[in-house]
């Protein structure tokens, strides 16, 4: 069932390293600026995937610039979960993470099984497929959620 565009969403993940920034960039491309899009990690222990960064690439998504951030952060700089229309969460923990910080606010927490590819495939073109498929589940749950891309060039 496709549902109206919120005013705010924040994808969450592990590390906010690979398939959360995957989602902001792409949900940024496909929906346009009408929606502000943010993603954030239960951990900020890495920097951004640079399979992530070559997979979206291929759909003109850049995410090169990212810079990973956990919840902790968010809140030291003043970013308040309360202000987001909708939590996506792409892992197990970081749903766990966003329900346990969230659960005094009237705010919709979503948990998508994304893959994560990290660790897979041996050869580089094999671990490129992998975060292809995760890539093309985000774009699936996108659609399926908020229609056909709005703003696709």
């Amino acid at each position: 069932m496709v549902l109206p565009l919120p005013q705010s969403v924040l994808f969450c993940c592990d590390h906010n390293a690979v398939r959360s920034p995957m989602a902001e960039g792409i949900m940024k491309k496909y929906y346009g600026m009408d929606t502000y899009v943010q993603s954030a990690g239960v951990h900020n222990d890495m920097e951004i995937d640079g399979f992530s960064i070559a997979v979206c690439q291929e759909m003109d998504v850049e995410l090169s610039r990212h810079r990973s951030r956990s919840f902790d952060m968010m809140e030291q700089w003043g970013d308040d979960l309360s202000s987001f229309d909708l939590v996506i969460a792409l892992s197990p923990a970081s749903q766990r993470r966003a329900l346990e910080l969230t659960r005094y606010f009237h705010l919709d927490v979503e948990y998508w099984p994304i893959m994560d590819p990290t660790g897979l495939g041996e050869t580089r073109n094999d671990k490129l497929n992998s975060y292809r498929q995760t890539r093309d589940q985000i774009i699936q749950h996108l659609k399926d959620r908020w229609g056909e891309p709005t703003e696709m060039t």
